[in-house]
């Protein structure tokens, strides 16, 4: 099948590699030049495990290619995939403009039949509008031609979008026409061999279940969080709360995980967009308030401890940070607790340094540009060269790589062995028995000695 794919973000990216690696012939479309000629030499502009192999050897194969040209790709496509962002609006609502402007590029070039589908994350209705623009556009050029708008949400978690991708465990298409059903079934047909995978809907049904499923994730992140907050204050581990209710098979353990806050493209901006959804019909969705309220607040729990243990003014104090983007297997730094954090500390005088494996370049991008001038953050390679005579250690992003440091080489380059771990990686009685004082997410503080 032939298949054009608008944006080559995160979204479009994985999801134009991944049918190429199914034997579609894929075009990859975006208006920025620079990165079309990146994409063309097999550099990408997002890390994904795994995404860069798939793009190289499915455009040595022919079944992927980029362009700038819209109207080159048009030309005898079956079906056009919408992957631009949707940023928030001032409001809390998603922005439109480049959907509905990809809608008005798609009126203008089709030359016949086409299934045109929302991959990016819209609000209900936006297929309507989508459906709308395109029909503008048909009856501007004096053309007749039919087509359907389909809406097929992406459930892809960032590190491990291409698994994702390739094994869903389901593929949600909102249809309006049983032509457009069948199209969409012939599509996923490679993704579905061992089980039918496909679930279909009506298009408005298809747009909520995204929001509703993202929203779902983020309330469970942020209950757990809620709950930390009240174990700390009763000298309750957390941990153990976890698991015991984890156990339980109607609950399970997935996203139950007490931290320092949810970050990412899709959770904040997909709940503050339902929320103003809800507002527009006449809606308080209270749930949704509070669980944006609780994560807003969890960001600041790691500088609210750093600032208990050590003073409100934090002027000549250093701090080693492990850590950037919003969760392991990404560079994406969108809205992560660590630039909270950062914000939290160095404006009460800190200096830090800090260290990630993948986001480095990225954090160049997200962090202002004046911690970085004033020598107030220090961007390292290392994670051992950020320790060096600091007075603590925050953990903030979960890497492999911080599971099981030298904690003997940690205490003899730092200058207090303190440890914030935003994440509850690290066991409390192993980490005092190398002489560390602990301090968790809803953990009693475990002592090891003076410092």
């Amino acid at each position: 099948m032939k298949l054009t794919i608008i944006g080559t973000g995160y979204v479009g990216l994985v999801t134009g590699a991944c049918f190429a690696e199914m034997g579609s012939q894929v075009t990859c479309v975006d208006i920025d030049k620079k990165k079309i000629d990146s994409l063309k030499q097999g550099v990408l502009p997002i890390y994904e495990p795994g995404l860069e192999k798939m793009v190289r050897e499915n455009m040595q194969d022919g079944t992927l290619q980029f362009t700038t040209c819209l109207a080159e790709a048009a030309e005898d496509c079956q079906i056009f995939f919408i992957a631009v962002g949707t940023p928030p609006g001032e409001n809390g609502s998603a922005d439109l403009k480049y959907v509905l402007e990809v809608a008005r590029q798609i009126g203008r070039h089709m030359t016949d039949y086409a299934v045109i589908v929302d991959k990016s994350t819209v609000p209900v209705g936006t297929a309507d509008q989508v459906a709308q623009v395109v029909k503008s556009e048909l009856s501007c050029r004096d053309v007749n031609l039919t087509f359907d708008v389909v809406s097929n949400p992406e459930f892809l978690k960032e590190g491990a979008a291409i698994r994702d991708f390739l094994k869903p465990d389901r593929i949600i298409v909102g249809v309006n026409s049983d032509r457009a059903a069948k199209v969409m079934r012939r599509l996923y047909a490679p993704f579905s061999m061992n089980r039918d995978k496909m679930i279909f809907m009506n298009v408005r049904d298809a747009e909520m279940t995204k929001y509703a499923a993202n929203a779902m994730l983020a309330t469970r992140i942020s209950f757990m969080n809620e709950i930390a907050t009240i174990c700390e204050q009763l000298n309750v581990d957390v941990e153990n709360v976890r698991k015991g209710i984890g156990s339980d098979t109607r609950i399970g353990f997935s996203f139950i995980y007490p931290g320092c806050g949810y970050g990412g493209s899709c959770f904040p901006k997909d709940v503050r967009a339902l929320i103003k959804t809800a507002a527009d019909i006449g809606i308080h969705p209270s749930v949704l308030a509070a669980v944006e309220e609780r994560n807003n607040r969890q960001k600041h729990v790691l500088g609210n401890k750093i600032k208990s243990r050590f003073g409100s003014d934090l002027t000549g104090r250093s701090f080693a940070l492990w850590g950037l983007a919003f969760k392991p297997g990404t560079d994406d730094m969108r809205e992560a607790a660590s630039i909270v954090l950062l914000s939290d500390i160095i404006t009460a005088g800190a200096t830090v340094k800090a260290y990630d494996p993948v986001a480095m370049s990225q954090a160049v991008r997200e962090i202002p540009d004046k911690w970085l001038d004033t020598g107030q953050l220090a961007l390292m390679d290392d994670p051992y060269q950020v320790l060096e005579n600091t007075d603590a250690l925050i953990l903030v992003t979960e890497w492999k790589a911080f599971r099981q440091p030298d904690f003997k080489r940690m205490r003899k380059l730092m200058k207090k062995t303190i440890l914030f771990d935003g994440r509850n990686q690290y066991d409390p009685e192993e980490v005092t028995e190398f002489g560390f004082e602990y301090h968790g997410i809803g953990r009693e503080i475990q002592h090891s000695g003076p410092q």
